[in-house]
């Protein structure tokens, strides 16, 4: 049985411990609705729950969260998943500048559009956007992987120290330090089989962007990159 939460007349912190709440006594499925894009929603939940937003929802939702299934029937705003463990948070709408930043593992999936910074300062797991990004999407990131199937902005990467983005459409300018490889065939493979997994549309083809590792190591001959980086 699934247990609700109805929103209406209620605060954030009421709406947050009728969540624990429901944690507490044992439900494992729980649906919040009418969320009304209100802020700093399911934040640091740390167990295997699924929670099902019926309805956009504001900053912050589901950061530092620790192996719960967090799915929002709506768009997102700033910092969905922010600083997440492990889990999966899936969005059926678009999400606001920074989704997934600072991830260490999971899987964040935005069924549509990401606006400015998605991924950046990602330390590992997987953030996935069914259509375009904005700009310095994956900025200063050191593990993990980006896929965006449909365009990218200004300054891709940028400063990236490991991990990879790809990207299926346009991109309008590679970040500092920024280089596109060819993706292997397995890659190619393992990339539709994931994008098939949340019924999203493939790109014909996909570009891979990896760092250049210039900036691993201060060198004065790379002194204007190392300008412009900082």
């Amino acid at each position: 049985m699934i247990f609700s939460i109805d929103c209406r007349g209620k605060s954030t912190r009421q709406i947050n411990g009728l969540l624990r709440e429901a944690v507490a006594a044992g439900h494992h499925e729980i649906r919040v609705l009418e969320p009304d894009a209100r802020h700093n929603l399911a934040v640091a939940l740390l167990q295997p729950i699924h929670v099902i937003f019926e309805g956009s929802v504001g900053y912050y939702c589901a950061g530092m969260i620790d192996g719960a299934t967090i799915e929002i029937r709506g768009s997102a705003g700033w910092g969905t998943a922010e600083s997440m463990l492990s889990g999966t948070v899936v969005i059926d709408g678009h999400a606001g500048s920074g989704v997934a930043a600072s991830i260490r593992g999971g899987t964040v999936v935005v069924r549509g559009d990401a606006a400015a910074r998605a991924g950046v300062s990602m330390k590992g797991g997987t953030l996935l956007i069914g259509g375009s990004c904005g700009y310095m999407a994956g900025f200063m990131m050191q593990k993990g992987r980006i896929i965006i199937c449909g365009d990218a902005g200004e300054a891709l990467a940028d400063s990236m120290y490991e991990g990879v983005v790809y990207v299926g459409g346009q991109i309008a300018e590679l970040g500092n330090d920024a280089v596109i490889e060819e993706p292997t065939v397995e890659e190619h493979a393992a990339l539709n089989d994931l994008v098939a997994s949340y019924k999203l549309y493939a790109p014909a083809a996909f570009r891979k962007i990896v760092s250049g590792r210039k900036l691993w190591n201060f060198d004065r001959k790379d002194l204007d990159l190392w300008k412009v980086a900082l």
